[in-house]
């Protein structure tokens, strides 16, 4: 049984809201031309954008500079079969301005694996979709 009002589509703002909630996400993208996907912690930029940091010499870093791909966070309760999940889409990028770097690593996601030279990876936000499912009690 499936109830109309159980699930809606989520507006852009309110996918960026619920993104700002939580700290890790997971990179969907292409590694030996199969699908891959690993777990990040991240943030978004005061452009909405989703930013990563990691290191120079990773695998996913040689994967995604300059590639578009998708970036995917979520929130569930299992005990009240709610929750939401939402999807960026957009192109990787590196972060070589100096500048910018410097202001990344003042306000930027930090590593949480011990980094020598940490780089920050952008993931434009050029297309956000999300949806959020309403618990329905009773149902099993």
């Amino acid at each position: 049984m499936f109830l109309d009002n159980a699930f809606r589509a989520l507006d852009r703002q309110e996918c960026l809201r619920l993104l700002a909630k939580v700290p890790v996400g997971r990179v969907v993208y292409t590694r030996q031309a199969l699908p891959a996907v690993l777990p990040v912690n991240f943030s978004l930029d005061t452009d909405t954008s989703v930013l990563l940091c990691t290191s120079p010499d990773s695998d996913l870093v040689r994967a995604i500079d300059g590639v578009v791909i998708a970036f995917e966070a979520d929130e569930f309760d299992a005990d009240t079969r709610s929750g939401w999940s939402v999807v960026v889409t957009g192109r990787a990028r590196v972060v070589t301005d100096p500048v910018e770097h410097e202001r990344l690593s003042q306000s930027g996601p930090a590593s949480w694996m011990p980094l020598r030279d940490a780089v920050f990876v952008r993931i434009e936000s050029e297309l956000v979709t999300g949806r959020e499912l309403r618990g329905t009690p009773g149902l099993r």
